[in-house]
């Protein structure tokens, strides 16, 4: 049963500092639960899953807002939406694999409300974004009335959809360094549909090979086949040092099935999670590089 609206109180803060003090003084009561674009919390409310009855609306906030160009990277504002994202110059330029999950999380109405720090915050695995952060590094900027912290994204997540974040604390931003120099950049969701669909796997990864010839920088992503999106590090292991081969390709495959915990659910099984992540993987590693198909 769909849940009744007229039960729930919504706070609307001036700015900010005023908003970390009505989230720190509503610990004392019942916390108010951080509210955005709203894309998932709708979806709750509609299923009569009640995650809150309080609500703190951020919405109109615009000192979470914005895109810049940061020290090697970007910084996105907590309430930047993913069409700002997907269109906006720098990101396309430099930042591709995060342009490309924005433009297939849900349809454009969704995109133009459902947030990067949004995404963070649900903690979903299946998140379209999460893997491009992992796979970048980035760095979640969170911030309470006792001040701020920057929180590296491979540690904010403790378990399913359970952050490190402290109950009086909000994401205000978060900054996704480049990729490092020469490194391809590569990102692929499977679902049902190419949007407007919950992802079955997701992948982001970054690889470089050496003037040498061999392996320096791999890194790889993954939604959707474990509790919390993951890196998959023993395919990075087994791809660091090699040539372009496709034994190469074979052993990071082997690897990978090592590294998720896919399950079955109502999108899919935990057999074909796994054939698509390692057929996904291997797109990856061609399309950076043709010897990976080589024997």
């Amino acid at each position: 049963m769909r849940s009744a609206l007229s039960t729930l109180e919504v706070a609307t803060p001036r700015d900010l500092a005023h908003a970390l003090r009505l989230l720190h003084d509503s610990l004392a009561t019942e916390r108010l639960v951080p509210l955005a674009g709203g894309t998932d919390l709708l979806v709750y409310l509609n299923a009569g899953q009640q995650v809150g009855r309080r609500f703190l609306n951020l919405w109109g906030l615009r000192e979470l807002r914005g895109i810049r160009e940061a020290r090697g990277g970007v910084t996105l504002g907590a309430l930047t939406t993913f069409t700002m994202i997907r269109e906006h110059p720098l990101v396309r330029r430099c930042l591709p694999a995060l342009a490309a999950a924005a433009a297939v999380i849900g349809a454009w109405q969704v995109q133009n409300r459902a947030t990067i720090a949004g995404n963070i915050a649900n903690g979903s695995p299946a998140g379209d974004s999460l893997p491009v952060l992992l796979a970048h590094e980035a760095v979640v900027h969170a911030r309470s009335m006792r001040g701020g912290r920057d929180i590296p994204f491979g540690t904010l997540y403790r378990g399913y959809r359970d952050l490190v974040l402290e109950p009086d604390e909000l994401i205000t931003a978060v900054t996704v360094p480049f990729p490092p120099a020469r490194a391809f950049p590569f990102f692929r969701k499977v679902g049902t549909r190419r949007a407007q669909s919950i992802s079955k796997v997701v992948l982001c990864g970054l690889v470089r090979v050496a003037r040498g010839g061999e392996v320096d920088l791999a890194r790889v992503a993954l939604g959707s086949v474990a509790p919390v999106t993951l890196r998959a590090r023993r395919a990075e292991r087994a791809l660091l040092g090699a040539r372009p081969s496709a034994t190469a390709t074979a052993a990071a495959r082997a690897a990978l099935m090592e590294d998720i915990a896919p399950i079955d659910d109502i999108r899919s099984d935990a057999a074909y999670r796994r054939a698509v992540a390692g057929n996904v993987l291997e797109q990856f590693l061609r399309a950076a590089d043709a010897r990976f198909t080589m024997g």
